[in-house]
């Protein structure tokens, strides 16, 4: 059969589009492979708010926490791991290797908002994560990983500053440091003034690398730790060909169990009666707990149980006790719903079969929260009391839920932090000795053990990127100059975690602490720490934590060479860091600034009377003139 040179051009293009097709997905079939033969480990960091040290069933506590059970039975539970003080501090620290003082929270975006020229063209006091650091997400991203993360940021409020770009491709994140957990903001709706970042509205929720509506482009059944998870899992799912091909890095940090305390009324149902004897009750039977686990001394010396000249237990009413307790137990079922979330993600790359190629870090930010937020200003002329009053429910029947805003006190959180003294905000143990998990099966030779080994949250980063085969990118990296990690590998750890006397600190390694004053400072087993008032008696004190994990044996006064030592390891940390004493300077603009509101409401106070008198004296002064001229005449 003759065919003609159009139909000749015709078979001969679609032979070559064939063979190009057939040839691509060949190359592409190899290329996958090659990638998942040469495959890195997948990483995965889950963050609970405010977690105390003993609230899960690994480390003692009572709350229903199966998924990290698991995780501690086939893994390492840390009893050595520090953190910051408080939150932002240490989600710095956690996405950077190095301190917050460094990579810009050298305080927290609140405080510095307070006194805003104080901090100004100050590097480390940004208030976000700043760009002199390699940020975590930006390294592995890279180096070829899938990022995502699923989230409280709390690292910066702007497009800029947000997790997208700093290295994670797929994003839901809350961008300040609380929220409601059901997505129920009733004080914006009549307010023309922007709001604190504890009461948030729209602009601060990001999609991937954009802004989202808060009242609008979430989930109706919106609540924080399922919301987050189902996203989470939706990136993970929805990922590409190419991308399950990647390594991931996957970073949920959650917004619970930071106040205000809400859960699911069914879930809080099932720690109804748990806490009715009180916090300290509470704290006993933990801290036998924690003794069984082998988790402290058998000997431990806890610490007086936080109060912050609260009442003590006795001393409540019953409708006072039965309000309190119940917060507890909303509490407790916001840690067990985080628990249940956990699992899922567990389960389902269990089920992908990526489970165990992934390390795991679990870990609280900070320890438990134990402040009064009553007088806490949120806008001009109104305390959170003031917009709890107004907008919300907090009877005992609602507790819980989506209208109400309760907050648990500093008992019930001294009770989560024992043995340790403080809590949250604290520069003692309370409030920077947090618990820490981590599985990994290639990498650990045994499973279910306790490390004491003092550790810190900078490590992390130099942990993943030793498992991961990379070295840190500085000094120059995507076009600017950034800073070396402080924090060190965990790998001696993972490799050996029967054997107690591994160091990742050595003897003269120097690690501090820092937050407007509240400072701290380790070298080996001793501790000096400053607590000014009304935290602490502000002076510096010292322990020995070899065998005063409670900070109850103060050593400064009988000890004054080794104190005199540790000042000067201080000295070493604050120049390292690049910090300045801004303790006094930012209180004496507190003032300053207190001053001036009392000054201008004064003035609004009194304007009226003010007024009211000017224009009765004109009325007066006009009446005698009347009567004197009808008297006298013009003259």
């Amino acid at each position: 059969m003759w065919l003609f040179p159009r139909q000749v051009a015709l078979q001969r293009s679609l032979l070559g589009i064939f063979v190009f097709s057939t040839l691509s997905a060949f190359i592409h079939d190899r290329y996958i492979k090659s990638i998942m033969i040469e495959k890195k480990p997948s990483f995965l960091i889950i963050v609970a708010d405010d977690l105390g040290f003993s609230d899960t069933s690994p480390y003692g506590g009572e709350i229903d926490t199966p998924n990290l059970q698991r995780l501690a039975e086939e893994g390492v539970r840390m009893t050595g791991f520090h953190t910051a003080a408080s939150c932002s501090p240490t989600r710095a620290m956690l996405l950077s290797g190095t301190d917050s003082h460094i990579a810009g929270l050298g305080v927290m975006a609140e405080k510095i908002k307070k006194a805003p020229d104080l901090f100004k063209d100050k590097p480390g006091y940004e208030g976000y994560l700043n760009y002199r650091v390699a940020a975590l997400g930006e390294i592995l991203q890279d180096a070829g990983y899938f990022t995502l993360m699923s989230g409280k940021w709390h690292l910066g409020l702007k497009e800029e500053l947000g997790p997208h770009a700093r290295g994670f491709t797929k994003v839901l994140s809350t961008l300040p440091g609380a929220g409601n957990h059901f997505n129920h903001e009733p004080q914006l709706y009549d307010m023309k003034e922007k709001p604190t970042a504890i009461f948030k509205g729209d602009g601060i929720w990001m999609k991937d690398g954009s802004f989202i509506n808060g009242s609008t482009d979430l989930p109706k059944d919106f609540y924080s730790s399922n919301t987050f998870t189902d996203y989470f899992l939706d990136f993970l799912k929805e990922r590409t060909t190419e991308e399950r091909a990647q390594p991931f890095f996957g970073y949920l940090p959650f917004t619970a169990p930071h106040w205000p305390l809400q859960a699911p009324q069914e879930l809080i149902k099932k720690y109804h009666g748990r806490y009715g004897d009180g916090p300290v009750a509470l704290r006993d039977r933990r801290l036998q707990s924690l003794i069984e686990k082998g988790l402290v001394p058998p000997d431990v010396e806890p610490a007086p149980l936080h109060m912050l000249n609260t009442t003590s237990w006795e001393e409540l009413s019953e409708e006072e006790q039965k309000k309190s307790s119940r917060a507890m137990e909303v509490y407790a079922a916001m840690v067990d719903l985080i628990d249940l979330n956990i699992g899922r993600v567990l389960s389902y790359l269990e089920g992908t079969g990526e489970l165990d190629d992934t390390f795991v870090v679990f870990m609280s930010d900070n320890g438990a929260e134990g402040q009064l937020l009553e007088a806490l200003p949120i806008l001009a002329g109104y305390t959170v009391d003031d917009i709890v009053k107004k907008y919300y429910d907090n009877s005992l029947g609602n507790i819980g839920n989506f209208n109400s805003f309760v907050w648990y006190g500093p008992q019930w959180a001294g009770a989560a932090t024992a043995p340790a003294r403080g809590a949250k905000s604290h520069s003692t143990e309370g409030g920077i000795h947090c618990p820490c998990i981590i599985r990994y099966p290639p990498a650990l030779k045994q499973t279910g053990l306790v490390t004491s080994a003092f550790t810190t949250v900078m490590d992390v980063v130099p942990t993943i990127l030793d498992l991961a085969g990379l070295k840190h990118p500085g000094p120059v990296f995507r076009g600017r100059d950034v800073v070396p990690v402080r924090g060190k590998s965990w790998r001696p750890i993972l490799e050996h975690p029967e054997d107690e006397n591994i160091q990742i600190y050595n003897d003269t390694d120097i690690v501090g602490w820092e937050q407007l004053g509240i400072a701290a400072v380790r070298v080996g087993d001793w501790k000096a720490l400053f607590l000014p008032p009304p935290k602490g008696p502000g002076r510096w004190e010292l322990y020995d934590l070899s065998n005063d994990i409670g900070e109850v044996h103060d050593l400064a006064a009988s000890h004054p060479e080794k104190l005199k030592e540790m000042l000067l390891h201080y000295e070493t940390y604050f120049q390292e860091t690049g910090m300045f004493d801004s303790y006094a300077m930012y209180h004496e603009a507190l003032n300053k600034r207190k001053a001036e509101a009392r000054k201008i409401a004064d003035a609004n106070l009194y304007t009226p009377y003010i007024s009211f008198l000017r224009r009765g004296l004109a009325f007066v002064q006009e009446r005698v003139f009347g009567l004197v001229k009808g008297s006298w005449g013009d003259q």
